[in-house]
């Protein structure tokens, strides 16, 4: 939490496609006091918010999409300043393909990268 902080985050929003008993759930299970802390919990009910950044894992993806019974999120990391995405990452292979659940590739949007990446930004923008 210290290396986020150190470049400048105020919040961290752990997003999925569910509902607020199943995001508040999740954060119990893992630890999370949102009140305490830089970390909260935000469900997208119904995939809208999702489907408007383009974070709908495509059907064809899941193996059984009926299971699920509404959008699933791709795994994905946005860094945002005053509204502005500045970093949009996506926990997938080059192609899109290979990995339906960002599990193959998660480094993409795992903190130590995503800390590198915010980094290299705020040179760009010093320079």
């Amino acid at each position: 939490m210290d290396a986020l902080k150190a470049v400048g985050v105020d919040e961290v929003i752990a997003f999925a496609v569910n509902d607020g008993a199943v995001m508040e759930a999740w954060a119990k299970d893992q630890g999370i006091d949102a009140a305490k802390g830089l970390i909260s919990f935000m469900g997208d009910t119904t995939g809208k918010l999702t489907e408007a950044l383009g974070m709908v894992l495509p059907a064809s993806r899941l193996g059984d999409p009926e299971q699920f019974g509404r959008p699933v999120c791709k795994r994905f990391a946005l860094y945002m300043e005053d509204g502005v995405i500045k970093l949009h990452l996506v926990a997938e292979d080059a192609n899109g393909e290979d990995d339906p659940a960002g599990d193959n590739f998660p480094e993409a949007v795992m903190p130590d990268n995503v800390i590198a990446k915010i980094k290299a930004l705020s040179i760009k923008d010093e320079v």
